[in-house]
This record gives C-alpha cells, sequence and structure tokens, in this order.
C-alpha cells in the first residue's frame, strides 16, 4: 500500500510513501547514460538518459520503486492487486515487463506527452524477473511539471488516463477513486457553517471543522482523498527547504505506523520510506522509518556519463541534533 504525489512550487517535485512490511535491500540508485539496459523483448538501450530513484539492484538490474530522469520526468509503481493483469507477447507491440517499464520510458521520454506516446505502444508482458522474484501486480504514476497521467495494466489492455489530481494510490483503479471524491465536495479548509436546521443555533467549538468527515482509516481510497485534499489545500513558500518540507509534510497525512495495519502472515505494513525529488535539479531526498532527518543525493554531481551503477545504502537510524 503507497502513496505517490505530485507537487510543483517554483520547481517540480514528485515522490511516494512506499508502505511495505519489510525492506528489500533497496538503495538510491544512479543509472548512468551509458549503463546498458537490456529488456527480455526489446532492443538494449546503449544509451539512454541518467535516471535517479529508489531501486533494489537484482543481478546488476535496478528495479525502481520510483525515479525521475534527468530531463525531469518521474515515475512510480504501486501495488495494484486483483486488478493489474499482464499479457502474453504481441507482435504489434513492445512487449516490456513490468519491472522493465520504469526504465524503458526515462530511458527515452523527456516529457508526459513522449511517455503517454510510447505506452499506446507497450503490451506489459507476463515474464517475472525470476523464479524468486516473480512480478507484483503494478499500476503508474508518470508526471512532470506539465502534469500527470496514469499506466493501469487491465485485461483489455494498458490503459492510460489523465490524473489531474497528481496523486495515486492504490485499488481500486483511478477512475474510481476520482468519482469517490464527490462523496467529500463538502470538505474545506475553511470553517463550516450551520445548515443542519435554522431552528438551532449550532456553532463552531474547534478549528478545522471545515474538514469533519474527512476519512481517516489507512485504506487506500481514504488514503487517496486524504492526500488530495492535503496537497490540493497546500500552501507553501517557493524556496527549496520550504518545498521540500511542505511535500514530506503532505506525505506524512497518509503516513503508516508500524502496528496498525497486520497482515496475515503476521507481519505490519508501516511507511518504510518517503522520498521527495526536486525533478528540476535532480536531488533526491528521502526520509526512512528509523530516521525522520532528511537525507539528500544530488544526481549532477555524479558522472552521469559512466557506464556503472552508483548506488548509496539507506540511512535508517534516527539523527538527533542536541541543542544544548
Amino acid at each position: 500500500m503507497c502513496t505517490a504525489v505530485a507537487y510543483k512550487t517554483k520547481d517540480f517535485y514528485f515522490g511516494r510513501n512506499l508502505d511495505i512490511e519489510c525492506s528489500y535491500n533497496e538503495h538510491i540508485t544512479i543509472t548512468p547514460r551509458n549503463f546498458p539496459l537490456t529488456f527480455r523483448k526489446a532492443k538494449t538501450l546503449e544509451e539512454h538518459y541518467a535516471i535517479i530513484g529508489m531501486a533494489a539492484v537484482e543481478d546488476d538490474f535496478p528495479l525502481y520503486y520510483d525515479a525521475v530522469n534527468e530531463k525531469g520526468l518521474c515515475i512510480a509503481g504501486l501495488n495494484f492487486p486483483h486488478n493489474a493483469f499482464y499479457h502474453q507477447e504481441r507482435e504489434d507491440k513492445d512487449n516490456i515487463t513490468p519491472f522493465e517499464l520504469t526504465l524503458w520510458i526515462l530511458g527515452q521520454c523527456e516529457s508526459v506527452c513522449e511517455a503517454k506516446e510510447m505506452l499506446g505502444k507497450i503490451n506489459p508482458v507476463d515474464i517475472s524477473f525470476s523464479d524468486e522474484l516473480p512480478l507484483s501486480p503494478l499500476h503508474w504514476i508518470i508526471s512532470d511539471r506539465s502534469g500527470s497521467i496514469n499506466a493501469e495494466p487491465l485485461r483489455d489492455g494498458l490503459k492510460i488516463s489523465e490524473n489531474p489530481v497528481g496523486v495515486l494510490t492504490n485499488n481500486p483503479p483511478f477512475e474510481m477513486q476520482m468519482f469517490n471524491l464527490n462523496n467529500y465536495m463538502s470538505l474545506s479548509r475553511m470553517p463550516p457553517e450551520n445548515r443542519f436546521s435554522d431552528k438551532l443555533k449550532l456553532e463552531t467549538y474547534s478549528r478545522g471543522m471545515g474538514a469533519l468527515g474527512m476519512p481517516g482509516d489507512l485504506s487506500s481510497a481514504s488514503r487517496f482523498v486524504r492526500a488530495v485534499f492535503t496537497k490540493l489545500n497546500s500552501v507553501c513558500e517557493d524556496s527549496e527547504s520550504e518545498s521540500v518540507s511542505q511535500f514530506f509534510h503532505i506525505l506524512g497525512s497518509v503516513e503508516q505506523q508500524r502496528g496498525c495495519v497486520r497482515l496475515d502472515t503476521g507481519d505490519y505494513e508501516f511507511t518504510l520510506y518517503s522520498s521527495c525529488c526536486n525533478a528540476n535539479k535532480g536531488i533526491y531526498y528521502y526520509t526512512t522509518y528509523g530516521n525522520s532527518c532528511i537525507t539528500a543525493i544530488d544526481m549532477n554531481r555524479e558522472d552521469l556519463n559512466s557506464s556503472s551503477l552508483i548506488c548509496w545504502k539507506l540511512i535508517t537510524e534516527q539523527h538527533i541534533e542536541m541543542q544544548n
């Protein structure tokens, strides 16, 4: 269960919460321009745009959870169980596996417009990374500073839709998530008016009562409502520090604390990490469940013409600054 958000002040920012029960040894990973990208059923990209994001690296292949390329195009893959459907190969399409889609798009596209055109040629093909790593059921949000789209692999094909709110969670499909917002059109940042009855003198007794009725549970449908409300009502200065701080506060409105979501296995789902990338500058910020201090990695400080992956281990231990 996850939440991804696109956000714009002076610069464009993109990131997500990864809500899961365990780590898969993910790292902040840069894929430089000359690192060969080999695909199962498509041409190898010997040269491509540089990419930074969160990835688990298996057999020297970066399996990105979320990423941005040097042109400012961003993608995040989110869990989409019972709805995601992957197909057999087709001769009239680019047969791209779900674990390759992020690299295929970010390696070649500069914008959402270009990504939308390329997605129209893709057949999400049912090929696992390995016997030990079967396919995850995913759908994707693709964003740049001009807007966002979704790509949802359904039984009747890859559905591409506009995303006017720049937010994506998990189930149900996006069209149903957007329709569900109709149930919350009365939510407001303003104090409520008494429309209950003109025969009663009802008054507000607390700040924030305009948002009474906003769902507070941790389901994906409720997190979608809460993230959209928080993002669209966000007020933020244009500076980098203000923008990054506000972005993490938006994600904080839907974070999951360990112990609140118990799985059938007995494990607990929690927000393993939160990310925020300045897509204009290629700076990837993150926090982890155990470390609320914001850590940053600037892709442009590295050799983007390299032919080897560049990885950083996550800082997961809490950093506390003593003031006295």
